[in-house]
């Protein structure tokens, strides 16, 4: 097994089977800063794959594939408990699954405004993309409440690309709407929550239809370092803020990339200082 700033931790990520996704790229830092991993996805397939990229680093011990969908109660509640039975603990949650209308069944071809958007569509999509982060947050804080200490990251979006692109962009501005409110209600727990975002249109399956040199895409292992670093101990003072990848520089110190990469989560204009976890 790795060793690193997260030895002992046991971390839960959502929507991780793609081989090109973030949720991978996250379990896979994860893993090489000692953590052990519950990978969760709705396809197995392409979650058995991932997994054995974690493995490699980990260890067969240190990883735990869950097939399972947030935005069921059941499946949350069952990938919580299987984490913590199985890898002996649960101590981060990263809320990273999310889809968008495509994956909700809208063609590929299909453009509509939102007056002719098929209502299923807008509920499938704030059905994974809202309810799934609460669902699995509820079942995970207390356990971790409980034990005094717990992060929460979750994974959103530029707040430009909140007010457009319906249904993606408000379902992402209800998730950091969530992060916020439930930072504030964790004050003082030894829990923390914070938003972690790329910062910009990203090589992942969200944009298979980018024809041009992907390389000029925001690669998704730039959300490695953040992501660690919020899950370690040394992030405890920071809750409620919101993180944007792309500006994080690993030879930086973690206060010069707060200075530069981060702010109030939820609309920093409203004028919200770091809370205290």
């Amino acid at each position: 097994m790795a060793t690193g700033p997260l030895s002992g931790k046991v971390a839960l990520v959502t929507g991780a089977g793609s081989s090109i996704g973030m949720g991978r790229a996250m379990a896979l830092a994860l893993a090489a800063a000692g953590a052990r991993v519950a990978m969760m996805d709705v396809d197995a397939a392409s979650l058995e794959r991932s997994a054995g990229d974690v493995r490699e680093i980990g260890g067969d011990d240190a990883v735990l594939p869950i097939v399972g969908d947030i935005s069921a109660w059941d499946d949350a509640q069952r990938a919580v408990r299987e984490t913590i039975d199985g890898l002996g603990g649960l101590h981060v949650l990263i809320n990273h699954a999310g889809i968008n209308a495509r994956y909700a069944g809208l063609p590929e071809s299909e453009h509509p405004p939102f007056w002719e958007l098929p209502p299923e569509v807008w509920r499938r999509v704030v059905d994974v993309n809202v309810n799934g982060p609460f669902l699995m947050a509820r079942a995970a804080v207390g356990h971790m409440v409980s034990q005094g200490w717990g992060r929460v990251i979750g994974v959103t979006t530029n707040l430009d690309t909140m007010i457009r692109g319906i249904p993606y962009g408000p379902s992402k501005a209800g998730h950091e709407a969530l992060v916020a409110a439930m930072a504030t209600e964790l004050e003082g727990t030894g829990v923390t929550v914070n938003a972690l975002l790329p910062g910009g249109g990203t090589n992942t399956n969200f944009n298979q239809r980018w024809d041009r040199d992907r390389s000029a895409l925001v690669q998704p292992e730039v959300m490695g370092p953040p992501a660690v670093w919020l899950a370690s101990d040394g992030s405890g003072g920071v809750n409620g803020m919101r993180v944007i990848a792309m500006h994080w520089d690993e030879g930086r110190s973690a206060e010069a990339n707060m200075e530069r990469a981060a702010a109030p989560a939820a609309w920093p204009q409203l004028g919200r200082k770091p809370r205290s976890g």
